[in-house]
């Protein structure tokens, strides 16, 4: 293959202040000679847009060096490797994922163990936080995290799976899901929800789905959620869900929220030695208003998750790949990126933006 021929300078939508970011379309290219063993240089054709971006851009994860290229889902190709990259498990013009960990060490015990978010150098390898992310045309990243696409999936499609995808699907995976039980999805209708959804029916897990307006019933009913609970008709919350599910409630709940409300709701829904499945941390350290005895009286389980591991994006885009999970979303031009997080910090979004470079 021919080697791609690569400009000097590019568009970048950087955090140079928090706020709105700095859309650059003169942005230094790094290029081959550049690059340090085991780094790829990646062409961007597609990148997602998160809650996380706009939290990392208004500051919400503390202070970080700028300016700094934001975004942490791309997919593209490779198109420049490193001189002296020694057994590349990837190629130039492979198709490519960038995540929101770049890179880990490989060799610590956390990675030997598959929880690679704990390794050391996951915090200073964050896309978009601690090293440049993907909203740019052009990204460094490592032979030895990128993930490969599979050759059936679209890359619109298929790059919100490297976070929102990957997120939901191990957070599912921690309730050692068994054909036939009941999860319970709060925000089933969002862009982690929605995905959440369809993993779940993929695993044979029953869905309730709790959410609220009509366009979002009707979005979950049709990827195969079982129950609906509109959190804003229903009077008790945790009645209607025991209810739904025969009187005893539901084997897991999967709360990606900011908001300390919907983790206390689950404890009371939950049946008899559940699992709640905290993802991520509600704001500004809130705590969950329920007494010590309800756990221990009730053996509830309570699990923290972040992202998950190699394995675990290989096997949620494997599943998207067979036709079983589809990202619902719409394309916006990488020049509207800004537009893009607003409108999706307004919620004006039904699933999820990716940007087209």
């Amino acid at each position: 293959m021919s080697t791609p021929t690569i400009p000097k300078t590019a568009r970048a939508a950087l955090i140079e202040s928090f706020g709105p970011l700095t859309f650059k379309e003169d942005h230094p290219v790094p290029q081959p000679t550049d690059l340090k063993p085991g780094e790829c240089l990646v062409k961007i054709d597609y990148a997602g847009v998160c809650h996380s971006d706009i939290h990392v851009s208004e500051g919400g994860w503390g202070p970080m060096q700028m300016p700094r290229i934001a975004g942490h889902e791309g997919i593209g190709h490779i198109v420049a490797i490193a001189e002296h990259t020694a057994n590349s498990p990837v190629k130039v013009g492979d198709r490519v994922g960038i995540k929101w960990l770049a890179r880990v060490c490989l060799n610590c015990e956390f990675c030997r163990t598959g929880k690679e978010s704990a390794c050391a150098q996951s915090l200073t390898h964050s896309s978009g936080f601690r090293v440049d992310g993907s909203f740019s045309d052009y990204v460094v990243s490592y032979v030895d995290y990128v993930t490969p696409i599979p050759e059936n999936l679209d890359s619109a499609a298929a790059t919100p799976l490297l976070c929102a995808g990957l997120t939901i699907y191990k957070a599912l995976k921690q309730t050692n899901p068994q054909v036939g039980n009941w999860v319970a999805i709060p925000g089933a209708g969002g862009g982690l929800g929605h995905l959440g959804v369809q993993y779940a029916v993929a695993m044979g897990l029953r869905v309730i789905a709790i959410d609220t307006g009509d366009v979002k019933r009707d979005l979950v009913m049709s990827l195969g959620a079982e129950k609906w609970i509109d959190f804003k008709q229903t009077t008790d919350l945790a009645k209607d869900v025991k209810e739904a599910t025969g009187g005893l409630g539901v084997h897991a709940a999967i709360i990606a929220s900011g908001n300390p409300e919907p983790f206390t709701q689950a404890l009371y829904y939950l049946r008899p030695a559940g699992t709640l499945v905290a993802v991520g941390l509600p704001s500004g350290g809130a705590a969950m208003q329920v007494p010590i005895g309800w756990l221990v009286t009730f053996s509830l389980h309570i699990i923290g998750t972040a992202i998950g591991n190699r394995q675990d994006v290989a096997e949620a885009l494997e599943i998207a790949a067979r036709g079983k999970v589809k990202c619902h979303h719409e394309i916006r031009d990488f020049k509207e990126v800004n537009q893009a997080m607003a409108d999706v910090n307004a919620q004006k979004v039904a699933g999820r933006i990716v940007l087209k470079f």
